[in-house]
């Protein structure tokens, strides 16, 4: 009974301790007095183990004293939680990425997917430590409001505040070294990144420069296995084909056909849209430059590109019924692939080569050269197919090595064979012109070229570079016919952007009558047709090329991810996504303002019976506001730190403040012309005494030529301060004028008749407004008239008045319509003794009869004189 009593006695009392705390603890919101002594606990009893019961007169062990109670643990910020949660996850991955990447260093492929995992691990880091940044100024934040703590001799402060501030420097440390965990996982994932990237190039530049000893008994071992290779995939191929025909033969059958239907919509679709495009009409004698490359382009890509997709669907399908083995499933695929490589450089052969259609070949050879280039470029494509087959069923049953090297070696050495051979053929188009005729040998440089490379293999073969030599073939084979098809495809779409090209072709045409597009308009779409051909052959080459030249697909994916999240120029980070996204909202801004432009305008202010010239202000002021407002949040959406335009702002207010008035007001000037566009490039202006075409516009002055070509540099602000004449602001339609003035004696109105008569037969006169003669004074000598016609180009002016000018005087001439000159009357006042002299003069002067006749002897002082 003692012991259980000082057991209940010891409880009670730690229960009135704890409770006693929880009361005065601040937490709760009462106030504790610093002043006040401690407050004495009782010591809490040692619990009893169980044991066996005490005899009587022994005496109770005495209980220890009781701890003090401990308060309980701060509750933790759920953010920083998450951030060390999210920190030993990173760094679990990344264990495990280092182990698999100690497994697999030997394997590229292997190696490239775990480079994609470490790079986005990176990446997962870095977010780790941009998540905490709000964090850790918030609690600075916090800091700077409660002040810095007091100094020795000040009052002290509050516990709560002072409790606080050590809550929220305790939360700091934390946070930062939570921060400096993320950037040091970071560093450590981008090691093994970097890792990654040195070890597959050193296995890449292993495997190219590996040296095999070639010889008999190496030749002997080879063929030894390829026996045995032979009966063991045979073996396994009916094995499996006996499978699939027992238990498989269903899904087989329903896969087949699925393909077949898959490559039956392919080829109508492909009839019915490119149909007239990649087919060649042998009726046309000479085609033209455009047509010859569209349809050696699209005579690739889109048979090409049918075949692939019907090749995948049915990998695709075959693999989704489970029809294929794991051992088979290889082997299969890598047949396909070689069906696909030898179509593929066969569509380009005959596209550029075309044995049977000489008037649509791209270069200039013969008949039997070309023939003899495409068996030969087939040949080496089919060898090149079937030693990439071989090698998957190598890898597949884990042949020897004796065996892919002597593969390797027989696969190089056909290859510069077959490149040694085309050195000395003669496909150069004879002289005459005739392809028929025999052609003449290849250029020195050609043949000398070929025959170079084709040693090269050989040679690197034979003297154990077999892997440098496998690489060189496939090189020559896969890269040479993709760059021939993106160079094909580059000048189709260089052909097809020059100026008025694409309204010739077939596409355009059927373009044009659909949509009912003008000249000009289906002139421009041809432009972007062209750039659409170039980048549809630079996505569909450059990969190709890559991953020729060892680059996995994962690295292309990589890559692209990066293009179009993440570029990095030097301290800023661009993304093409943001960029676009920022672009549509601008957009989606703009319209969002034309729209509460017109609507404000034609619906509140037009009731309201508001000013014309207030709704203009209104309306403008509005379209600025809300393009400003546009501008910014599409600025901000591309990921442009809007501080740095404040930086910009302030260093304008600055420059101004210094004496850059004029330069800011140039500046700010040509903003307005290049936003408000009163005159463009091209257009006919007059500013003050300059007159002349607008050749350049620039935020700080315009270049204005002259017609003696004299080039004239005016600021903007001068054009924006000062009245501009524009001849062509909104077109280039302008009124002539012709003055004409014609004697007393003309009929007006046959005057009139003869000018309208001479416009109104010219084609570049417009008939809108319609011509329309003047009757404009009575002369002091003449009448006169002004013919008055308008032309749709300003350009054309002075031709068309000259010419007018010319065939107004033809016509008037044939009708007798004088056009008179000012008559002067001139009187002569002649003294007795001059007129005495000039008759005494007469009459020794017998050249100049009309003297005499025009002197009388009788004293006249005034003669009239004409």
């Amino acid at each position: 009974m003692i012991r259980f009593r000082s057991i209940y006695f010891a409880v009670t009392l730690c229960l009135l301790a704890a409770g006693s705390s929880l009361l005065l603890s601040p937490r709760v919101g009462q106030a504790q007095n610093t002043d006040a002594a401690p407050a004495v606990t009782e010591p809490a009893p040692v619990e009893v183990p169980e044991g066996p019961q005490l005899q009587p007169g022994t005496s109770a062990p005495t209980a220890a004293p009781a701890a003090a109670p401990v308060a309980p643990p701060p509750q933790r910020d759920e953010q920083i939680v998450a951030a060390e949660r999210r920190i030993e996850e990173a760094r679990a991955r990344l264990t495990g990425l280092r182990e698999q990447v100690e497994k697999n260093l030997q394997e590229d492929g292997v190696l490239a997917d775990l480079k994609v995992k470490a790079d986005a691990l990176v990446r997962e880091a870095l977010a780790i430590t941009v998540d905490l940044r709000p964090r850790i100024d918030a609690i600075q934040g916090r800091l700077t409001e409660l002040g810095a703590p007091p100094a020795e001799g000040q009052p002290t402060e509050s516990a709560s505040v002072a409790e606080e501030r050590s809550r929220l420097n305790a939360a700091r440390a934390e946070v930062n070294a939570l921060t400096g965990q993320a950037e040091d996982l970071s560093i450590e994932a981008k090691t093994l990144s970097d890792r990654i990237s040195d070890t597959r190039r050193a296995l890449f530049t292993s495997r190219l420069l590996e040296h095999t000893d070639i010889n008999g008994s190496v030749l002997e071992d080879a063929i030894q296995s390829f026996s045995a290779d032979v009966e063991r995939v045979q073996r396994s191929i009916l094995s499996w084909l006996t499978f699939v025909f027992k238990f498989k033969a269903l899904p087989l059958a329903i896969a087949v056909l699925l393909s077949m239907a898959l490559a039956s919509l392919i080829l109508f679709v492909e009839y019915r849209l490119f149909g007239r495009i990649n087919r060649r009409d042998l009726s046309i004698e000479s085609p033209s430059y455009l047509s010859r490359f569209s349809v050696a382009f699209f005579s690739t890509i889109l048979p090409s590109l049918a075949l692939s997709f019907f090749l995948a669907s049915t990998y695709f399908l075959l693999d989704t019924f489970n029809v294929l083995r794991t051992d088979i499933a290889p082997i299969v695929a890598s047949v396909f692939a070689l069906i696909g490589l030898v179509f593929f450089v066969m569509a380009i052969s005959r596209a550029v080569l075309a044995p049977a259609a000489p008037n649509w070949r791209l270069v200039k050879l013969s008949n039997k050269g070309a023939r003899d280039l495409s068996i030969a470029i087939f040949l080496m494509a089919l060898v090149n197919g079937l030693d990439y087959v071989v090698s998957v069923m190598n890898e597949s049953y884990s042949s020897p090595v004796v065996l892919t090297v002597m593969r390797s070696f027989a696969s190089s050495v056909v290859i510069g064979l077959l490149l040694f051979f085309m050195s000395f053929l003669r496909p150069v188009l004879a002289e005459s012109g005739d392809p028929a005729v025999r052609g003449r040998p290849w250029p020195r440089a050609v043949a000398i070229t070929l025959r170079i490379v084709g040693a090269v293999l050989i040679l690197a073969a034979a003297i154990g570079y077999v892997g440098l030599a496998r690489f060189l073939a496939t090189q020559i084979v896969l890269t040479g016919a993709v760059l021939a098809t993106m160079y094909i495809g580059i000048l189709t779409g260089k052909a097809i952007s020059a100026p008025n090209q694409f309204g010739e072709t077939r596409v355009g045409r059927f373009i044009g009558r659909r949509f009912r597009l003008s000249a000009v308009v289906l002139d421009q779409s041809g432009i972007g047709a062209g750039l659409v051909i170039y980048a549809f052959a630079l996505v569909t080459g450059i990969p190709l090329i890559l991953m020729s030249w060892g680059f996995q697909p994962r690295d292309l994916q990589l890559w692209l991810f990066n293009l179009f999240t993440e570029i990095n120029v030097g301290t800023i980070r661009i993304s093409i996504f943001g960029i676009l996204g920022g672009i549509l909202l601008f957009a989606a801004g703009l319209v969002v303002t034309r729209w509460f432009q017109k609507w404000l305008d034609g619906n509140v202010m037009a009731r309201s019976h508001i000013d014309g010239g207030v709704r203009n202000s209104v309306k403008t002021g509005v379209g600025y506001l809300g393009t400003g407002i546009a501008g910014i949040i599409g600025i901000s959406a591309a990921g442009i730190d809007l501080s740095s335009l404040a930086l910009v702002a302030g260093a304008l207010s600055l420059g101004i403040g210094f004496g850059l008035q004029n330069i800011v007001s140039n500046f700010v000037s040509g903003l307005i012309l290049l936003v408000e566009r009163p005159f463009k490039v091209g257009d006919h202006v007059i500013t003050g005494v300059n007159e002349g075409i607008v050749k350049r516009i620039s935020v700080r002055a315009t270049e204005i030529e002259t017609f003696r070509r004299q080039s004239i540099i005016v600021p903007n602000s001068e054009l924006i301060n000062a009245p501009l004449g524009n001849w062509t602001h909104r077109n280039r339609m302008q009124r002539s004028e012709v003055p004409v003035s014609v004697a007393y004696d003309a009929d007006p109105q046959e005057v009139i008749d003869v000018l309208l008569a001479v416009v109104n037969e010219r084609s570049d006169v417009l008939r809108n407004p319609e011509p329309h003669v003047e009757f404009l004074r009575f002369g002091a000598s003449s009448l006169d008239f002004e013919l008055r016609f308008h032309l749709a180009d300003i350009a054309n002016g002075l031709r068309v008045r000259n010419e007018v000018r010319i065939e107004i005087l033809r016509r008037f001439r044939a009708r007798d319509i004088v056009m008179p000159y000012p008559h002067q009357d001139v009187m002569l006042h002649i003294q007795e003794h001059d007129r005495q002299a000039l008759v005494r003069r007469k009459t020794r002067a017998d050249d100049r009869p009309e003297l005499a006749e025009e002197l009388s002897p009788a004293p006249d002082d005034d003669k009239l004189l004409p």
